[in-house]
């Protein structure tokens, strides 16, 4: 089945150059002008996942990002003008799975949109486990299914969340830099700032913490990142 992919921004040009590359990768391109007219296009036919330009009239894209994410996990790449860090970061922190900063690249935007959606689509090789399952503590990955659980409650995680989750617990004795875990990500080479995984994790912590899972993920100064005991313990 063709993956659909909804490009929203106010400049046509941009849409249309994206269209035509996303169209020639062999994705469904489908295009919405502004921020409310984005909301509209998703209710009525959900995509697979959203281009988000942040800076448009009437409804900005973190307004849409910030009323998606209170909808469910659709994946959403954020296009950005290079003095907007802060939105950028704001951006993550909301939900985004990814960023492109303008002026960009087709080829690049594409397989960013590939990368997100090869995730969401469970189609990378899982960490051997038990039946599609990884449990440590009172964690569990479906990694078939991308869930993740908290005891029996579930955790509203984004694909690339889940993704930085997966890294850390498929092997949960290894510190992971954020190098590292970009390349499990993404693959080597891929352009994303340090910055944009600490906010990554801020969120996990964040949603795990609201279910009593407090140590969840370690941080190992100046190192990076690994899997924590998963008790619940305060740290």
């Amino acid at each position: 089945m063709t993956r659909s992919i909804l490009i929203v921004d106010d400049d046509p040009h941009i849409r249309q150059l994206l269209a035509f590359a996303l169209t020639k990768a062999g994705l469904e391109a489908r295009e919405a002008e502004d921020g409310e007219a984005a909301l509209a296009a998703v209710a009525a036919n959900p995509p697979d996942l959203v281009i988000l330009d942040i800076n448009m009239p009437r409804l900005n894209g973190l307004e849409v990002c910030r009323r998606l994410r209170a909808q469910g996990d659709l994946p959403i790449l954020f296009l950005s003008s290079r003095d907007d860090e802060i939105d950028r970061v704001l951006g993550i922190e909301l939900g985004a799975d990814d960023y492109v900063v303008k002026p960009f690249s087709p080829r690049e935007v594409t397989a960013r949109v590939q990368a997100i959606l090869r995730r969401a689509g469970g189609r990378e090789t899982p960490p051997a486990d038990t039946a599609g399952a990884i449990v440590r503590g009172r964690l569990t990955l479906n990694t078939e299914g991308w869930t993740a659980l908290w005891d029996d409650r579930e955790a509203a995680l984004t694909v690339t969340e889940f993704g930085i989750l997966r890294t850390l617990a498929s092997t949960p004795t290894k510190v992971f830099s954020r190098d590292a875990i970009i390349d499990r990500l993404h693959g080597p080479g891929f352009a994303i700032t340090d910055r944009t995984i600490d906010s990554h994790v801020r969120n996990l912590r964040g949603k795990f913490t609201a279910l009593g899972g407090h140590d969840v993920i370690e941080t190992r100064a100046g190192v990076g990142y690994r899997l924590g005991a998963c008790v619940g313990q305060a740290a």
